[in-house]
């Protein structure tokens, strides 16, 4: 593939005080490309591999994978990819690939929600919630999973199980392989992360549903919704350290291992602002999951944390940075979510230039400029990691660094924090129908765009008419004549 020929297909971004952040954006999509893989042996047979191992298919590196493929949606099958799954689980499908896991972090209607909001397919919707149903079904797959199962096209035996009081699961099945979450005892553990993503689930179908029209199962998953969030507010926040816990099945009480998994239920809007705020202020200090790089995948206080990352020891991993900043942007911590978003991209960028091969990793030291240990340390991570890594240059640049973090194609609206930070927007951004350049400056907003929209900033709302805008002097609006 010639990419230089299809750079037309992506955005553009300009980050003038951040000019390395371009080369490794640029780079992250060049080896994305590399991994779209055509199968005629596979039900969808255009999809993107998650740069791990050629004959298997990982449900959350997938999910995690349509977060930037959006940006590029009509080349890039983000998408699409999830689509093999739901044919090789509830279709009965046959493929040559295996599902590695089918009791992965269940992320799919999270990634179809957010999906639909930046294209606004109801084509879609209509068939992969009204008419065939998968997201519900893979809910109801996760609540009534029994131990051990395993089907034809799924590689390793089930090890989630449930109970009234949560679920048992395991490191590897819960894509945290090596954690030391639990003290050695992960399968007599009830894990935080599975009941908050549940949540999740459940939320973003209700939410799909009501889209849809179909107001019966908009209740049964908003009911299942607070089933949950009761559930994460009453027996797995922990009111001393105000922080989301893992906890032990034998005694009920909490297994005191802080991980980015806490923040799955911030994800999922369970806490309120009180519990919220004393969750989020872990990633504040430097001795916790703050730090440069931030969000190491335990705690830098523990006493299992691992100076050279040791791969869930310790390591910087993509997809729950990602999922951590996301999840400030639901309680209105954007300056963090900005701050955390830059230190991470910018450790990506200093690895990129000083470490051979120049390239973007599975996972990241949280101590050096050079990538995590593996699970053994005389085992390399894996290079050209696009891959869930290239959530850091890509989606990371353009929501949080830039500050675009929130597309409605619906309601054809944008919703951008603004930072002074000089130059800095996105050209050739496609949402819905729309395909537009927003350009932030100190002192004001230019967009070009060919279909009207919305634009929302902190201090004003912008109404962008087809051509060319500029906005002046916040919250004052203007339209103007101005080429980008």
């Amino acid at each position: 593939m010639d990419f230089n020929f299809e750079k037309n297909r992506i955005p553009e971004i300009v980050i003038d005080r951040c000019p390395e952040f371009i080369g490794l954006y640029d780079v992250a999509w060049q080896l994305a490309a590399r991994h779209i893989t055509e199968s005629p042996n596979m039900p969808v047979h255009r999809y993107m591999d998650e740069a791990f191992e050629p004959s298997r298919v990982w449900i959350w590196d997938s999910c995690f994978m349509t977060f930037y493929c959006r940006y590029a949606a009509d080349f890039f099958p983000g998408i699409e990819t999830l689509d093999n799954f739901y044919s090789l689980l509830y279709d009965r499908s046959a493929g040559e690939c295996f599902v590695h896991h089918a009791d992965n972090p269940p992320l799919f209607a999270w990634a179809e929600y957010e999906y639909f909001k930046f294209t606004g397919d109801r084509k879609r919707l209509e068939r992969i919630l009204l008419q065939k149903q998968y997201l519900q079904r893979h809910y109801d797959f996760i609540e009534n999973i029994h131990f051990g199962q395993r089907f034809p096209s799924v590689f390793c035996l089930n090890t989630l199980q449930k109970n009234e009081c949560g679920y048992l699961w395991s490191g590897v099945a819960s894509g945290m392989d090596n954690t030391p979450r639990g003290n050695g005892i992960q399968n007599n553990l009830y894990w935080v992360d599975i009941v908050a993503q549940q949540a999740l689930s459940a939320m973003y179908i209700s939410k799909l549903a009501k889209i849809m029209g179909d107001g019966a199962t908009s209740r049964l998953f908003h009911a299942y919704y607070e089933e949950k969030k009761e559930l994460l507010n009453s027996r797995f926040f922990d009111q001393h350290d105000g922080c989301y816990y893992d906890i032990h099945a034998a005694t009920h009480d909490a297994c005191r291992k802080l991980t980015p998994a806490s923040f799955w239920a911030l994800l999922a809007e369970v806490a309120d602002p009180d519990m919220a705020r004393r969750q989020v202020a872990v990633l504040r200090d430097p001795a916790l999951l703050g730090g440069d790089p931030p969000i190491p995948s335990i705690s830098r206080s523990d006493c299992d944390f691992e100076p050279d990352g040791r791969y869930w020891r310790g390591g910087v991993w993509l997809p729950t940075s990602y999922m951590t900043i996301k999840s400030l942007e639901k309680y209105g911590e954007f300056e963090l979510a900005a701050k955390l978003a830059e230190q991470t991209v910018a450790a990506m960028a200093r690895v990129y230039r000083k470490f051979e091969p120049h390239t973007i990793w599975e996972v990241y030291s949280p101590t050096a400029d050079r990538p995590a240990a593996g699970k053994r340390p005389d085992r390399s991570v894996r290079p050209d990691f696009c891959g869930w890594s290239a959530l850091g240059p890509i989606s990371l640049v353009i929501e949080n660094v830039i500050g675009i973090y929130d597309i409605d194609a619906m309601n054809h609206t944008m919703r951008i924090y603004r930072r002074r930070q000089g130059r800095h927007g996105v050209r050739n951004l496609r949402f819905g129908d729309v395909c537009c350049s927003v350009m932030l400056y100190d002192d004001r907003i230019e967009v070009e765009t060919d279909r009207a929209f919305t634009l929302l900033t902190q201090n004003g709302e912008y109404t962008c008419n087809p051509g060319c805008n500029i906005f002046e002097n916040e919250p004052q609006l203007q339209h103007k004549e101005v080429c980008i």
